[in-house]
């Protein structure tokens, strides 16, 4: 069974720093594309950063250049760097991981995590 487990969302002042942190665990054949996806209060959910499935780095256009995806494949874990946050970052911020969990799986299938909140308030 393949878990995903978020850390790292809370509180900070407009300007400040979080980083955010997803380990997925469990059996599975393999990873593919692994990524962060945030939804605010009455809005659909929308895509931050992801590693796609050919390994390449896509960016929300309203946080290039403040946020950082990275990931460390030895631990499954991806990571999300924020920095000068804006209130309007303020959302529950999802990991998503595309993960073919047999051999014999023909596609990914999609993974949540179970969402962090990050607040930017003064």
């Amino acid at each position: 069974q393949v878990q995903l487990v978020e850390s790292g969302g809370g509180l900070v002042q407009p300007g400040g720093s979080l980083r955010l942190s997803c380990a997925s665990s469990g059996s599975f054949f393999r990873i593919y594309g692994m990524g962060w996806y945030r939804q605010a209060s009455g809005k659909e959910r929308e895509l931050v950063a992801i590693f796609t499935r050919e390994n390449s780095i896509k960016y929300a256009d309203s946080v290039k250049g403040r946020f950082t995806i990275s990931r460390d494949n030895a631990k499954n874990t991806v990571y999300l760097q924020m920095n000068s946050l804006k209130p309007e970052d303020t959302a529950v911020y999802y990991c998503n991981t595309k993960i073919r969990v047999f051999s014999w799986t023909p596609i990914p299938d999609d993974y949540w995590g179970q969402g962090t909140q990050v607040t930017v308030s003064s």
